[in-house]
């Protein structure tokens, strides 16, 4: 099974203004001649992380990374002003210009799959190749499941906690009660909110329990651009019309890719999964039968790293 590339640091980051208030945190890891790359996130909201570096083999690599607006470094923090599936694709854009590359190899897990399909749908001739994970198109059925009824009788101990701060009248539609706290004008009430959505996704996304995330997704801080972030896409259908990524997933058609998909992922069951790979014509599939949805699962971890290796030499 494969590790992890050693840990190492930016040669280069800083925050690009973006326009509408945002300035939006990158860095560069790498070798600076190296084929380029950018990685893309989950969430929304979630942010970078050292170990999403680690995926690349730092000598053959250029890789770019950023905190998409509102998240991580990104300022200002947790803001949903000018923050739409679009805003951010015309900041890869951006970033591609900044990085003076004609076409760049584009990664994203979870949201970021989504994320990616949206912007290799909209500049297809700018994407060399494409390596998504844990895949997530935003369809109502694919919210619902989650955040309205589905993953909730596998974890029925969570959901009664992701329940409690919305009142028994208001539960027929959990993603706009939720919207309306995350949106309140009581930072308490916000918090409230934040921390029960957030721990929901942290508690379900292993396999098997990991106290990190637990730690992590519970961090009040963290939890409210988590969770404002992920709500306000969410409630709004992530600005795609229904089915949008499979309907122009045949944009794909000349883009090498590989899509690696946990069995067992409860946020985004792997019927998405095979979905895409259907309509994405040539793409890869890998089923991996004994991992959930986080990208630190070992096994996803594993085709990961194989797929970014097997890309590195590729010739556009």
């Amino acid at each position: 099974m494969r590790s992890l590339y050693p840990p190492l640091e930016p040669y280069d980051s800083g925050w690009l203004d973006m326009g509408g208030g945002h300035d939006v945190y990158w860095e560069r890891c790498g070798n600076p001649s190296g084929k380029p790359a950018v990685f893309l996130h989950g969430g929304p909201g979630g942010g970078c992380t050292p170990g999403h570096r680690q995926l690349f083999d730092p000598e053959r690599y250029n890789v770019l990374l950023f905190d998409q607006r509102g998240c991580g470094r990104s300022r200002p923090y947790a803001s949903l002003e000018a923050n739409t599936t679009w805003h951010l694709v015309s900041d890869i854009e951006r970033f591609r210009a900044m990085m003076k590359v004609e076409r760049w190899l584009v990664f994203g897990g979870s949201w970021g799959s989504a994320l990616a399909l949206a912007y290799a749908e909209t500049h297809p001739e700018r994407v060399s190749e494409l390596v998504v994970r844990g895949i997530f198109t935003l369809r109502r059925s694919e919210l619902l499941w989650y955040y309205q009824e589905g993953a909730s009788w596998l974890f029925p101990d969570k959901w009664n906690r992701f329940l409690a701060p919305i009142p028994l009248d208001e539960r027929g539609d959990l993603i706009a009660a939720y919207h309306r706290r995350l949106t309140h004008p009581d930072p308490a009430v916000q918090v409230e909110a934040a921390r029960a959505w957030s721990l929901w996704e942290g508690e379900t996304i292993t396999l098997l329990p990991h106290e990190g995330y637990s730690a992590q997704f519970g961090d009040a801080r963290y939890a409210l651009a988590f969770a404002r972030i992920e709500n306000h896409y969410f409630v709004n259908n992530g600005f795609l019309t229904e089915g949008q990524l499979l309907r122009d997933a045949s944009k794909l058609a000349a883009i090498p890719g590989v899509i690696v998909q946990g069995r067992y992922d409860v946020a985004t069951p792997a019927a998405t999964a095979w979905d895409l790979h259907k309509a994405w014509p040539g793409s890869r599939l890998v089923i991996v039968p004994d991992a959930g949805h986080a990208g630190t699962e070992p096994g996803i971890q594993h085709y990961l790293l194989e797929a970014t290796d097997a890309f590195a030499g590729r010739v556009a």
